[in-house]
């Protein structure tokens, strides 16, 4: 029985899908040569592909810049008192809002910035806050 077991399970988990992975292999190092993976240590790499899933958030309150903004503007520190408040999955639901991912990705977080900026819109409180995400730009309503 355990004979049987170990050559369903090599199956299972090996043979049947070794013909697709090496499929995917060969597309895979087609567009990116493994020369080019071999300048990373496993943990580089891992955060190249992955992306940063651990965040000081002040840190990245710390890099934003700001248009038609200061960064002791009334509205700005609103933003941030409440941002600080919300739990660490709802942080991570903004910076998809903000940039379509939950993760910065090929980025040290020192280097990731984003702009806060005022849409300058007749009224705001019938606006929405949006986002750029191409360009990392919240537009965030007075």
């Amino acid at each position: 029985r355990k004979e049987y077991v170990d050559l369903y399970v090599n199956y299972m988990f090996n043979k049947s899908v070794q013909k697709p992975f090496e499929d995917f292999v060969q597309g895979f190092l087609r567009g990116c040569p493994a020369r080019n993976w071999k300048m990373f240590f496993p943990e580089e790499l891992q955060v190249v592909l992955q992306g940063v899933t651990t965040f000081d958030w002040h840190l990245l309150e710390k890099n934003v810049m700001y248009t038609q903004y200061k960064k002791l503007d009334q509205t700005i520190r609103n933003f941030w008192t409440v941002f600080h408040k919300l739990p660490e999955e709802k942080k991570k639901m903004f910076l998809a809002f903000l940039s379509g991912s939950d993760r910065i990705t090929g980025y040290a977080l020192e280097c990731f910035r984003f702009w806060i900026a005022d849409p300058q819109v007749e009224n705001p409180d019938e606006v929405c806050p949006s986002a750029s995400t191409c360009y990392f730009i919240l537009f965030l309503p007075r």
